[in-house]
């Protein structure tokens, strides 16, 4: 006679952490296999049945719901395993996190065997130090803070028309991706398969470069693009010639755009005042990154550019012409969503930080 299954009733804040267990991209497979039992035996599935969904045994299912019967969301995390404690000289493992932050010399960081080889442990035993807590030395983010004395009012002005944009105008995030390397690969690469990436060669021919330059329609995702040898206002002026052109009459045109010089030239701003329904909103001073053109660079640069083989320039434009073509069709729109107010605070503390760092320097 098969062993009657324990009663498992749910809160509904057991429920929610579930959910949120199986759903969270970081949360490890075996703890969302856990979290999965434990709600299939709320909805009064049997061991065999829970087990046969999720491929795995009756014993498993048994265990994680007697767990979690016993000591709820708790239940589910690893039990203390026996054994003889682990040993470790509390000085060396001093040295391992204080040492840590000090580049040892003539070199940049630290690694986890140089380190174990200055303070007298194993490798893995400085590993689960710096695990434990969150060093990562060989990690490296970079940043950029602006130092426009103007930020916050450009920021807001940028962040405005992503936010409330303007009835009866086009919102056109606009740069130019300069130097787009036609490189063709030296030997054809192996196909994506099962059990296998694919490959490229790290050596390449150059057959040139290219210019792009592209508006992006905030409002709606679709790109207008232009290509040029060069980025200089000469090309910059034709391509505002271009938008002018496809912008229906009596539509106000806002124009997100970098600081770059080619932009401001007195040939650009004399063909401006003459067309008063450009609007030019510029981001600060470093800080391209409020400018939402340069998300479908980097998505034209990973698609086409990069994984791409180009004999010619030629080549490399048409594969370009043809992404643009068929993403036109389904235009996919990035859609602003951050906090203004939380950036600015990030950015604040982020200022305060190398403030100090700068004195103590």
């Amino acid at each position: 006679m098969a062993r009657p299954k324990l009663p498992l009733a749910l809160t509904s804040e057991q429920s929610r952490e579930l959910q949120r267990l199986i759903s969270a991209p970081a949360t490890p497979q075996k703890l969302v296999r856990r979290a999965r039992i434990a709600l299939l035996a709320a909805q009064g599935q049997s061991n065999a049945a829970i087990a046969t969904e999720l491929a795995t045994s009756t014993v498993t299912v048994g265990l994680w719901r007697q767990r979690f019967v016993d000591l709820g969301l708790a239940g589910l995390a690893e039990a203390p395993r026996p054994g003889r404690p682990a040993t470790l000289d509390a000085e060396k493992a001093r040295r391992v996190l204080s040492e840590v932050v000090q580049p040892p010399k003539n070199s940049g960081r630290w690694s986890c065997r140089r380190m174990a080889r200055h303070v007298g442990l194993s490798k893995d035993a400085v590993q689960r130090l710096w695990a434990a807590n969150d060093l990562k030395p060989h990690r490296t983010r970079t940043f950029k803070l602006s130092n426009d004395p103007q930020f916050e009012l450009k920021f807001w002005d940028v962040i405005g028309l992503y936010l409330d944009p303007p009835v009866r105008s086009v919102v056109l995030c606009c740069d130019e991706k300069s130097q787009c390397q036609a490189l063709e690969r030296t030997q054809p690469g192996l196909p994506l398969k099962q059990g296998a990436i694919c490959t490229r060669t790290h050596d390449y021919y150059r057959h040139g470069t290219v210019t792009l330059f592209a508006a992006l329609n905030y409002l709606n995702g679709k790109i207008l693009a232009e290509r040029a040898p060069r980025h200089r206002h000469q090309e910059w002026l034709g391509f505002l010639k271009k938008i002018e052109a496809q912008t229906p009459a009596g539509v106000e045109i806002h124009v997100i755009l970098d600081n770059y010089a080619t932009h401001k030239h007195p040939k650009v701003k004399a063909w401006l005042e003459r067309h008063p329904r450009f609007h030019l909103h510029f981001t600060p001073t470093s800080a391209s990154w409020l400018n939402l053109v340069e998300r479908f660079f980097r998505d034209l640069s990973q698609d086409v550019v990069l994984p791409g083989s180009f004999t010619s320039v030629d080549e490399l434009v048409k594969t370009i012409w043809d992404y643009l073509t068929e993403r036109n069709l389904k235009p996919t729109r990035y859609e602003w969503k951050a906090d203004g107010k939380a950036i600015l605070e990030k950015i604040q503390r982020a200022r305060t930080t190398l403030a100090r760092q700068t004195a103590v320097i």
